[in-house]
């Protein structure tokens, strides 16, 4: 059989932590995934990244392989005469046997058989999906229709291609780029193996209107110079339906004017969730055209004024 170095296909040193090959893992399993590799070697480097996880991820495999030390990746490779009996005392034939195949069936201490290990429950492969919602489905939570296509071992060992179609709810309140974890609903399990999950990459449609920023939400509230000015009470849209805001006099453009509990849910699980804020930022807003009546108020307020904006350049 040919030497395979673990590490090596998963880019990790030899020393390396259980999280640290984990998202290694992760990484290389979405870069050489079928569905997304354009690498015509894609799939194989995909299988192998698997295998290599396999096994490093398991504690008493990960010691049955570092055991038989270091080689060239590829070398003609015989594990020692008493490897197989130090992995639980049996006698194991390497004749004809594939390096995959050496660590696929140990359990609990104890080396399986050749047959054994083409038997053995395997898990389901966990995968990644990307779900794109908007504000206002985030905001009052939402059911969605996924479909994609992952590939799986039918009962001869053989990869196929297979669809899944499932529904998935995301309830109210969850954030831009959280991570939300479907149980069960990844690659199927072979020989009695459990079905590996899905996490779903949750991100928000750009909204016409509001900015997110964790929580809260931010408008911009265009105001006329003369609200400004003066003060007014002006309608600003929220998730949950317009509300009234007071704008006070003498308000400048950039101002923030915090609209309290009008932002995103927080603690979705709870029976009554938080919510952020709403922040209207004002811009003030001169008209395009003026009748003559308005241009002769202005006109008025401009020779009566004493006010300055640009004393500070002096």
């Amino acid at each position: 059989m040919k030497f395979k170095d673990y590490y090596e296909v998963l880019g990790v040193a030899r020393s390396a932590t259980i999280d640290e090959i984990k998202k290694a893992y992760r990484k290389l399993a979405h870069q050489y995934h079928p569905d997304v590799s354009k690498d015509p070697a894609g799939e194989a480097k995909f299988k192998e990244v698997g295998e290599a996880y396999a096994t490093l991820k398991d504690a008493e495999k990960r010691a049955a392989y570092d055991e038989l030390g270091r080689h060239p990746a590829g070398e003609e490779f015989k594990p020692p005469p008493n490897w197989a009996g130090n992995q639980g005392g049996q006698e194991y034939s390497f004749d004809e046997t594939d390096f995959a195949d050496l660590f696929a069936g140990f359990t609990k201490g104890r080396q399986s058989s050749q047959q054994q290990s083409r038997n053995r429950p395997i898990p389901g492969q966990d995968y990644e999906l990307a779900t794109n919602i908007t504000l206002e489905d985030a905001y009052a939570g939402i059911t969605v229709d996924l479909n994609f296509i992952v590939p799986e071992h039918d009962q001869q060992g053989q990869i196929k291609r297979v669809p899944h179609n499932i529904k998935a709810r995301i309830p109210k309140g969850v954030a831009n780029g959280q991570k939300m974890l479907l149980r069960g609903k990844g690659g199927k399990g072979f020989h009695d193996g459990p079905d590996g999950n899905l996490y779903l990459n949750i991100s928000f449609s750009p909204h016409k209107l509001f900015r997110v920023v964790d929580h809260d939400l931010f408008i911009d509230l265009p105001l006329t110079p003369w609200e400004a000015a003066l003060g007014a009470t002006v309608e600003v849209p929220t998730l949950a339906g317009a509300v009234h805001l007071k704008v006070p006099a003498g308000t400048n453009s950039g101002q923030k004017l915090r609209i309290s509990k009008r932002g995103m849910p927080k603690n979705n699980l709870a029976d009554k969730p938080e919510h952020g804020d709403l922040f209207a930022v004002t811009q003030i807003v001169s008209p395009p055209i003026l009748s003559e009546k308005e241009r002769e108020l202005l006109q008025a307020l401009a020779l009566s004024s004493t006010f300055n904006p640009r004393t500070h350049f002096n």
